[in-house]
C-alpha cells in the first residue's frame, strides 16, 4: 500500500480536506491511502505575515495548495517558477538534491513531498540571510 503516512504527536493537528483533526492524548500514525487528500501539518503551517523570504514564499504557495485555498493547476508553474530561482541561490550539492526532489515530487503531484523537500531549505536561507547582516 503506497500513500502518505503521518505520524502525529499527542494534541498534533492536521488540516484534511479543509477539516481540522485533532490528535488525541498519544502517537499516532495514519496511513493517508487517497492520492488526492489535501493534508498540512498545522505545526509546519507558515502564516501570510512570515512568507517573507524566498523560500518561504514558495513553501507558502505549496502551503495554499495543501490547504485547498488554490488549485493545483495555476500554482505548479508559480512553484516550479519559485525553485528555479532559488536553485540560482542555493548551489551547493544538498541544496540542489532538495531542490530536484521537490521538483520531482511537484511534477509527480505530490504537493505535500514537495512541500517537505523545500523545507529542508529554510535553516540554509536563515543561516544565508543571517551571514549577509554580518
Amino acid at each position: 500500500m503506497s500513500g502518505l503516512v503521518l505520524k502525529l504527536g499527542p494534541k498534533e493537528r492536521v488540516l484534511v480536506n479543509g477539516a481540522v483533526i485533532e490528535n488525541g492524548d498519544r502517537r499516532t500514525r495514519i496511513s493517508i491511502v487517497t492520492p488526492d487528500a489535501k493534508i498540512l501539518r498545522l505545526r509546519d503551517a507558515i502564516h501570510p505575515e512570515e512568507a517573507n523570504t524566498p523560500v518561504r514564499r514558495v513553501c507558502y504557495i505549496a502551503q495554499l495548495v495543501l490547504s485547498g485555498d488554490a488549485e493545483f493547476d495555476e500554482a505548479k508553474s508559480q512553484l516550479l517558477r519559485g525553485m528555479e530561482q532559488l536553485s540560482q541561490v542555493f548551489t551547493d550539492a544538498d541544496s540542489r538534491s532538495l531542490l530536484a526532489k521537490a521538483t520531482d515530487h511537484l511534477v509527480e503531484g505530490q504537493v505535500y513531498q514537495s512541500l517537505k523537500a523545500l523545507r529542508g531549505l529554510l535553516a540554509r536561507e536563515e543561516r544565508l540571510i543571517a551571514a549577509g547582516r554580518a
